[in-house]
């Protein structure tokens, strides 16, 4: 079955899919679920293939069906794949975010396109989401205006060769805020909080849940600020139910991109805020 449809389909395996696939694209069934799942649900697009991780193909496809059976499946978002290796997936039918390194066939599998291109060359008309590599520089709300008059999307990296700041990301973040435009983050975020010079993907999460409050939210690095169970999502003195969480989510932040999807699973059931 083609994945969203009812099923998930790991390359290997089929998996029954719940409600979790429409919860960043739908506010009021975010609504119907705890807060847990609000903040977490389909949050990793998992990228095997790309550094530091950088694994085979065979093994990357092995790799993600581990994810897609893992008991916290309902944080894996779509496999990032490049455009060039998309006949290497044969028959699965997992979705895909294709990363733009040469024209993107017509492949149903294919949700969203990841690319440094502000426009739709070689992208196929039933894509909707098209994430664009947006730098921090002194033209960063012209990018993002170009990009919201487009219909497109952001994307930031977090880390890499060339990390952004704390100012430069909560920018970002605001920018994108204050044009309704929403991004995906990437690069840098296997860590749930800020630390040795990494940030942290809880740290984003916050930074797009408590607004106003940006710039503290990404400097945080005390692991026991934050706080996530079923009812609210906290940090500090801040506190958002499931439906702020949820507008957030759908409007704004809408997933990390991470080579790893088990070193941020393995960060929150450390800090004890998956659900059972």
């Amino acid at each position: 079955m083609r994945a969203g449809s009812g099923m998930r389909h790991d390359g290997h395996r089929t998996v029954p899919e719940s409600a979790d696939r429409a919860l960043c694209e739908d506010p009021a069934a975010m609504g119907m679920t705890d807060a847990r799942r609000a903040l977490l649900a389909r949050l990793i697009d998992h990228a095997p293939t790309f550094p530091p991780a950088s694994l085979p193909l065979a093994e990357a496809l092995a790799e993600d069906a581990r994810a897609a059976a893992s008991p916290h499946a309902f944080m894996l978002a779509r496999l990032v794949w490049p455009a060039t290796e998309l006949a290497q997936l044969g028959s699965s039918e997992r979705a895909v975010s294709a990363v733009l390194d040469a024209p993107v066939p017509e492949d149903a599998r294919i949700e969203s396109v990841e690319t440094r291109a502000a426009g739709r060359d070689g992208i196929p008309s039933h894509v909707t989401e098209i994430y664009v590599e947006t730098p921090i520089d002194d033209v960063l709300e012209d990018r993002l205006d170009h990009l919201s008059e487009q219909g497109l999307r952001a994307k930031v990296r977090c880390g890499g060769a060339d990390v952004p700041g704390d100012a430069d990301l909560a920018r970002f973040v605001r920018s994108c805020r204050e044009r309704g435009l929403v991004f995906k983050a990437t690069a840098g975020l296997h860590h749930a909080v800020r630390g040795n010079g990494e940030h942290g993907f809880l740290n984003v999460l916050a930074a797009a849940v408590f607004e106003g409050d940006e710039d503290a939210a990404l400097l945080e690095t005390e692991r026991d600020a934050f706080g996530l169970d079923a009812a609210a999502f906290s940090w500090r003195d801040h506190s958002a139910s499931r439906d702020e969480i949820a507008r957030a989510r759908q409007g704004l932040f809408h997933s990390i991109g991470s080579c790893s999807f088990f070193e941020p699973v393995e960060e929150l059931e450390a800090l004890g805020m998956l659900p059972p």
